[in-house]
């Protein structure tokens, strides 16, 4: 799709209605989702864009601001508006890291931290149901997208399913997939708090900056914990999307 195709398919419906800035940011927000636009990518003056899809210049504005306010765009005075990256993950998708930034136009990589094999902590034994005496493979990592730091992640695995460190690449669910130990479903919750200061250094991040604490436990068909994952989003370039559905029909 062209540069003017792309920015046509912003022009709102007339059956639509929702008003017109609403229209114009939920299609700019979904394009961007798709990767056909990306981080650092500009968008055209308000004037061009408003004339090109048949709305005023206001529209543009306010349908600018929206995503501005959402972190999806950015504003640089008297440079223009850009996109600033931000990634919406919805909840009820369970896929790797890889596997996500991939579907959405980036280019996923891994800056290793720590991969060993050790005796478990108390909290990891308890997350994975093992004995406290057990033995793990703990994964440490900081996960990019285009180079651009977007988490720390530390993964534990039990060493009875897993026990050679060098075997992980730059996916971890692809060596799972290799040994038929793909899960099924994971249950994942999530805390904001203000970045420790070592992680605010990994994560080029100012200090204090918000970021999204998630621990997430991966289960196998036969209902036993694969995996526990505990990572720290930032909260800049990081969304989480959940779809909610009523039980039946609303009174």
């Amino acid at each position: 799709m062209t540069p003017e195709q792309l920015f046509t398919a912003l022009t709102p419906s007339p059956h639509d209605r929702k008003p017109l800035y609403l229209q114009v940011g939920d299609r700019l927000r979904d394009i961007i989702a798709s990767g056909a636009l990306k981080r650092g990518d500009a968008m055209p003056p308000e004037r061009e864009l408003a004339d090109r899809i048949g709305v005023s210049r206001v529209t543009i504005r306010k349908a600018f601001e929206e995503l501005v306010g959402a972190g999806i765009l950015s504003q640089k005075p008297g440079a223009g508006t850009f996109v600033s990256g931000q990634i919406e993950q919805p909840f009820s998708i369970l896929q790797s890291f890889s596997e996500d930034m991939r579907a959405r136009g980036y280019e996923p990589g891994s800056i290793w931290l720590d991969k060993h094999v050790t005796r478990t902590s108390p909290d990891e034994a308890m997350a994975l149901g093992i004995a406290p005496t057990a033995r793990v493979m703990r994964l440490k990592r900081i996960r990019t997208a285009n180079g651009q730091p977007m988490a720390v992640e530390t993964a534990v695995i039990s060493a009875h399913y897993l026990d050679d460190p060098d075997s992980v690449g730059n996916s971890f669910y692809a060596v799972l997939r290799q040994r038929d130990l793909l899960p099924v479903r994971a249950l994942q919750r999530i805390r904001s708090r203000l970045a420790f200061v070592h992680e605010a250094e990994l994560l080029h991040l100012d200090t204090p900056s918000a970021i999204l604490d998630i621990e997430r436990r991966s289960f196998l068909p036969d209902g036993r914990v694969l995996e526990v994952t505990f990572s720290s989003y930032r909260a800049d370039l990081y969304d989480f999307v959940a779809e909610l559905r009523t039980a039946g029909i609303p009174e």
